[in-house]
């Protein structure tokens, strides 16, 4: 598929028949959310619909790319690593992951993945590496994490043999129970070198009154969606060592540098940890 196809895409224009237009994916729900323009009408009533159901979700969103950012920043800084896989990368919106990156270690190299053609392919067009470090792109679901492991261009990008950053943040709550997210999360960290770090965001309902959030409206738009408790949150890193601050509200995450006052957990109700593989 050619790069080129996607860049400037707005609703009205032709897309490639593999894209289906008429069902929502979360990726472009963020996009529209956030004041994008590469979304089409299905993603744009799920995301009406969920801010219906909870007017903080945008504060959310970008409290959701500011952890990234953070949880970047520390990987490639005072954790020393060099190779990110980051999975459910999203639509672009700078600064990427491999530009926090790269900033501290230009020579670092991340795969992104995503199971949604448009996203790869803003991605190829727009992410460009620093010279020294590299960015590979891979169209792949969480859910075939064996897929993902053996896809040859991670294979030629990453050295499996020394430590990598997982980094898994705004996907897993569009990973439900029934597709055994905690198996794959697993699998995917048994691949990975010791000293390698396992990154997480996770939504949930624990900071909400009881049959608030915006599950439902997600759900009714066709797509799966689950918070997950503090406890479910944790069985994420058996056998890993939290990092500190540990499992906190994603808006407090080694936010010291960030504008005061934080968002309330309630406003961005979501966990994020970091955890090192021993």
């Amino acid at each position: 598929m050619s790069a080129t196809w996607f860049p400037g895409i707005t609703p009205s224009r032709e897309v490639p028949a593999e894209i289906d237009t008429s069902v929502a994916h979360p990726a472009r729900v963020y996009d529209y959310i956030l004041g994008g323009k590469n979304n089409f009408a299905a993603d744009q009533a799920a995301a009406r619909a969920a801010l219906t159901a909870n007017p903080t979700l945008a504060t959310a969103m970008r409290e959701n790319r500011a952890v990234m950012r953070r949880m970047t920043a520390y990987l490639a800084g005072e954790a020393g690593i060099r190779q990110f896989l980051d999975i459910g990368t999203g639509l672009p919106t700078s600064p990427n992951l491999h530009e926090v990156a790269q900033e501290r270690a230009s020579s670092a190299r991340v795969v992104y993945v995503d199971n949604d053609p448009i996203v790869l392919a803003h991605a190829r067009a727009l992410l460009a590496s620093s010279a020294d470090g590299s960015c590979a792109y891979v169209e792949a679901d969480l859910r075939t994490p064996d897929v993902i492991l053996a896809h040859p261009l991670l294979q030629a990008t990453l050295d499996l043999a020394k430590p990598v950053a997982l980094v898994l943040v705004g996907i897993l709550h569009f990973i439900p129970d029934s597709d055994q997210p905690h198996d794959v999360v697993a699998r995917l960290i048994a691949a990975l070198a010791p000293g390698s770090y396992l990154a997480i965001q996770h939504p949930t309902a624990d900071f909400y009154p009881p049959g608030a959030g915006t599950a439902s409206a997600y759900q009714r738009a066709g797509m799966a969606f689950q918070y997950r408790t503090r406890e479910e949150f944790a069985q994420f890193f058996p056998g890993l060592e939290l990092v500190p601050p540990g499992i906190v509200p994603m808006a407090e995450w080694r936010a010291e540098s960030e504008p005061a006052p934080r968002p309330a957990p309630v406003e961005a109700s979501a966990y994020a940890a970091v955890a090192r593989k021993n």
